[in-house]
């Protein structure tokens, strides 16, 4: 197995690497050929300052066997290799390989990333990792057998309802009052003389004024406009293009008497919606368009056979009402 350090992402093919990552251990959105290369261009809207790339690409032959998009920062007083995309806005990451391939390619990997790179790096602390990942025990292993040190931890929640086609069954499984209370929510709102309607931005539309009205409905909540400050916006901006170009972009809104009050962005990806961001307008409150335009979503993807809603990072209490049943990114530190 050949590993060679690559200076940018142009020097691969994005359609090679997507393809690999269709069979890898973990293929989501942020481990896209696209977001890798958005979010390093921004740096995660700002988020690293001084970084430098570390893109090792893993080849027999002609054939392409693994990716590791890493940076190398400064990072808890020392220099350390992460995972591009770390830390905040990338709710799942990995390396990029095929199973059978992955322990090998692992255990490569760090010869390499030892012998290259020596002198610049003394941990590999690698974040946002799925609690299923065999990198976990890959790491665990390698870090026994060299005598490094070697934690892990659990980082975030990433809360999930589980789906099989059929809505009713869904409300069946959340707490007796929150069932009623949804069903009560959405009937309020079908009943409505304001006309609410739940629409998704279809993927011929112009996303440009689509992504500015979902904006203006999030920096609605105080703590997500000072997220969304200008390299963020700009960072999010980008990636949400081409996932739009991507075909896997899903927008929906609430509208209710014409305007837009509430918006729910997430990727449509692998069989399921992935819940990325959302924004509601502090008019009609009476009529919850967040918890409406939410069970309408979740309604969506019982209708179109998605098997599953991710609600990815984050413990927030709406997440467990509405029946998130928690799994978790892990965080993994090695030390030389």
């Amino acid at each position: 197995m050949d590993y060679t350090l690559l200076n940018d992402f142009s020097q691969i093919q994005a359609h090679e690497w997507n393809e690999l990552l269709k069979e890898s251990i973990s293929d989501t959105p942020f481990l896209r050929h696209e977001y890798q290369r958005l979010w390093w261009e921004h740096r995660g809207g700002g988020e690293w300052k001084n970084a430098q790339l570390i893109l090792v690409t893993a080849r027999e032959g002609d054939t392409l066997i693994g990716i590791a998009p890493l940076f190398i920062a400064e990072y808890e007083n020392q220099p350390t290799l992460l995972l591009n995309g770390s830390i905040e806005i990338s709710d799942y990451l990995d390396v990029i390989v095929r199973k059978d391939d992955h322990a090998r390619f692992v255990s490569g990997l760090l010869d390499y990333l030892a012998s290259q790179f020596a002198g610049n790096w003394s941990s590999l602390d690698w974040y946002n990792l799925p609690d299923d990942s065999a990198t976990l025990a890959a790491l665990k292993a390698e870090a026994k057998t060299r005598g490094w040190t070697h934690l892990e931890e659990v980082y975030r929640p990433t809360p999930r309802i589980a789906l099989n086609g059929d809505f009713e069954e869904y409300l069946s499984r959340i707490e007796k009052k929150q069932r009623h209370e949804i069903r009560r929510k959405m009937r309020r709102a079908a009943e409505s003389d304001m006309n609410v309607r739940f629409i998704i931005v279809d993927q011929t539309a112009d996303i440009e004024p689509e992504l500015n009205t979902f904006f203006e409905l999030m920096v609605q909540d105080p703590n997500k406009a000072g997220f969304l400050h200008p390299s963020m916006r700009e960072q999010m901006t980008a990636f949400l293009r081409a996932a739009h170009d991507g075909g896997y972009l899903w927008l929906g809104f609430l509208e209710i008497d014409g305007v837009k009050t509430a918006a729910s962005l997430n990727f449509d990806y692998n069989g399921k919606l992935w819940g990325y961001n959302s924004g509601v307008s502090r008019s009609h409150m009476e009529l919850s368009p967040g918890w409406v335009l939410l069970a309408n979503t979740i309604q969506w993807c019982c209708e179109n056979n998605r098997h599953e809603f991710d609600f990815m990072r984050g413990d927030e209490d709406y997440k467990y009402r509405l029946g998130g049943v928690n799994r978790f990114v892990m965080r993994v530190k090695v030390s030389k």
